[in-house]
């Protein structure tokens, strides 16, 4: 008896030792969760949206390819490092590959939209609310879309994000072949109204047939003044006090525009895209729609469209296969809308809206649990049958 008790204690000593040294190899090699970045206060549309509490849980953009045809990205920038692609410039001969920014008027246009959709939260702490996603810069000449479009889709881009617009009477046809080139192989453009209320239509590429067009609303759900009215327009997004930084890499708050509204509805087709894998642009884009908070006068109108995007509803809500989708009614795409509501019957069923799906962090945090549990019951059966062989041998 007493030979048992003293076999037992040396086997849970040994147990006990065992376990200490390996532990802490075990946490080494599985990284704990990592906190998600903390916007700015000057933020505002984290707080509206409701991006920490209730998106982030579900999405972060991880996954999806935003082209950013603007003028070009400073990837350069703790706020953007390693999540700016090689991309390309049309604006002249360069081997920059899109990752400068060229622009010597605004400071920076590019880069900020980049940050508003993608940012990490270093250097000045800007946060965007796709953070997970990736920037493919594309820096272009004025008026010249054609390209452009076409190489952000050839490089697999799922959203192509145009904060900028040329008034024009209506969308040239190269454009619009363009457009449709990308409608084709299920990418979203997203392009901004303008910002000029006494146009009476959009801009281009806002203006083609095919493109979700976006106007601006400021942190109480009231139309931007300054937002360019026309029947293209769809939705509508924060443009009034919306900070971002410059290819300086400084934070500059209080910026009003509808480029910004643009950068933060490509952010949430991202965020969906990433989300429901599966979907078609037409499925999420018909989402954005659906669930829009109707602003301004009553009904569509021509200044918000159907509305305010809300983005944690566009993620979670019931939408209608047969919602009106009238971004795409005219385009020359030859998918088919039909084909597209029976997508979204099919993608409800086999990927409920509502699941909440687990973070990479979670994952690892759960098998080092289960690591820590393998090794410790390993441990045991190799000290158990030990001591029973060590017992056998005494008696």
């Amino acid at each position: 008896m007493v030979a048992d008790l003293s076999v037992r204690r040396a086997l849970w000593s040994r147990i006990t030792l065992a376990t200490a040294i390996s532990l802490p190899f075990l946490l080494l090699d599985c990284p704990l969760a990592q906190a998600a970045p903390r916007p700015r206060a000057e933020e505002w549309w984290f707080e509206a949206w409701q991006i920490t509490q209730k998106v982030w849980p579900l999405t972060e953009g991880e996954g999806i390819t935003i082209g950013l045809i603007d003028t070009g990205v400073e990837a350069r920038l703790p706020e953007l490092r390693g999540v700016v692609l090689p991309g390309k410039d049309f604006a002249g001969p360069s081997d920059h590959e899109g990752r400068v920014d060229t622009d010597s008027e605004l400071g920076g246009h590019g880069t900020g939209m980049a940050a508003l959709i993608s940012g990490q939260g270093s250097g000045s702490g800007m946060v965007g609310i796709a953070p997970k996603s990736r920037i493919l810069p594309i820096s272009k000449v004025s008026g010249d879309y054609e390209k452009p479009i076409r190489y952000a889709v050839d490089h697999g881009a799922k959203v192509i994000n145009m904060s900028e617009g040329v008034p024009t009477g209506s969308c040239p046809s190269s454009v619009q072949a363009a457009v449709d080139y990308a409608i084709q192989h299920d990418v979203v453009i997203v392009a901004a109204a303008g910002n000029d209320a006494h146009l009476d239509s959009t801009d281009t590429p806002a203006n083609c047939s095919g493109v979700l067009a976006v106007g601006g609303i400021d942190a109480h759900l009231s139309p931007w003044q300054d937002s360019t009215p026309g029947p293209n327009v769809m939705i509508a997004a924060p443009s009034v006090s919306v900070g971002s930084i410059g290819k300086a890499g400084v934070f500059s708050p209080g910026g009003n525009g509808t480029s910004s509204a643009t950068a933060l509805t490509s952010g949430v087709v991202a965020l969906l895209r990433s989300h429901f894998p599966r979907m078609s642009g037409r499925e999420i884009v018909q989402r954005m729609l659906a669930t829009a908070r109707d602003v301004g006068p009553k009904g569509r109108d021509e200044k918000t469209g159907y509305g305010a995007l809300i983005p944690y509803k566009a993620l979670t809500a019931h939408v209608p296969a047969d919602f009106p989708n009238p971004v795409y009614s005219k385009s020359r795409s030859t998918t088919s809308q039909k084909n597209a509501g029976k997508t979204e019957i099919l993608h409800r069923r086999e990927s409920p809206s509502h699941a909440v799906r687990s973070s990479p962090h979670d994952e690892s945090t759960t098998w080092a649990i289960v690591l820590i549990a393998t090794t410790i019951a390993l441990l045991t059966i190799t000290g158990l049958t030990y001591a029973a062989f060590r017992h056998r041998r005494s008696t």
